[in-house]
């Protein structure tokens, strides 16, 4: 599987940004999608999960109510829609897709390149 994110930018706080990761050579329509993110000098940390069928969702503390995922499985594509963005969401985030039903990194197996989303306040 290959997943290849993009949308990423430079937004002022309170703006939003919508993040989209589709992926190639391998369906992942029974696969649960997952958005990560790593700021400099931090480790990678769980954003949000959907799972195959978009039936389920979770999300970070840090960013619920504001984070929006969301599937199309026609078109093998996750998207993240980010609002009221803070500069403490600024990181490279990253895609990435599991078997399981999971929130913890290391149970993810594919991984997209990433994508820089800057907040500046």
């Amino acid at each position: 599987v290959q997943l290849q994110a993009s949308g990423g930018g430079s937004v002022q706080a309170g703006g939003s940004l919508g993040l989209s990761c589709a992926a190639s050579g391998r369906t992942v329509t029974t696969r649960t999608m997952g958005w990560f993110r790593q700021a400099p000098g931090t480790e990678r940390e769980f954003v949000a999960a959907i799972s195959w069928s978009g039936g389920a969702t979770r999300y970070a503390d840090s960013v619920k109510g504001r984070f929006t995922i969301a599937r199309d499985n026609a078109k093998n594509t996750v998207y993240l829609q980010m609002n009221s963005l803070k500069p403490e969401d600024t990181a490279v985030y990253y895609c990435a897709t599991t078997r399981a039903w999971s929130q913890f990194k290391n149970d993810y197996d594919y991984w997209g390149q990433g994508t820089l989303v800057t907040v500046s306040s």
